[in-house]
């Protein structure tokens, strides 16, 4: 017959192994096992890729081919009309390259948006997705990029 006393240390073993094995508690609040690290996107010292720009009121909205060399954007196709008027109409660098998008996405993340959110290919890290919206409540401050067709 078990005492109340041996329920109460057998329970107390029980929750400080479970604690150790699942690193929770003080003994595993500090582990050292390794965070998994998702890819680092290297930019490339030459590529191309389509964007989409979907959303907010600017300049940069419709479908282009872009092609980046030195990090600098060597060539921009309008894809579209909105995109050919922006290339034909717009500043020369109207067009941005990939690292701009996310210097674009980290200091939307500095500021605290709302929503600064990325997507990557996991294959070598590139972005996929990039959604910003500035602040929620406010009308046509997004930014939505989809990019695809990347090539190196």
């Amino acid at each position: 017959m078990m005492t109340d006393a041996h329920r109460w240390a057998v329970a107390a073993a029980t929750f400080v192994a479970m604690a150790a094995l699942t690193g929770c508690g003080e003994a595993g609040a500090h582990s050292t096992a390794p965070a998994q690290a998702a890819v680092q996107w290297q930019e490339p010292a030459r590529y191309s890729f389509v964007l989409d720009s979907t959303c907010g009121e600017r300049a940069l909205i419709g479908r282009f081919r872009i092609t980046v060399e030195q990090g600098k954007v060597t060539k921009a196709e309008g894809l579209d009309e909105s995109a050919r008027r922006a290339v034909e109409n717009g500043p020369s660098d109207t067009a941005p390259t990939l690292r701009q998008l996310l210097d674009e996405l980290d200091e939307a993340r500095q500021a605290r948006a709302d929503v600064a959110e990325l997507s990557a290919d996991p294959s070598d890290g590139h972005p996929t997705k990039i959604t910003i919206d500035p602040a929620a409540d406010s009308i046509d401050d997004e930014s939505c990029y989809a990019i695809t067709e990347y090539a190196v």
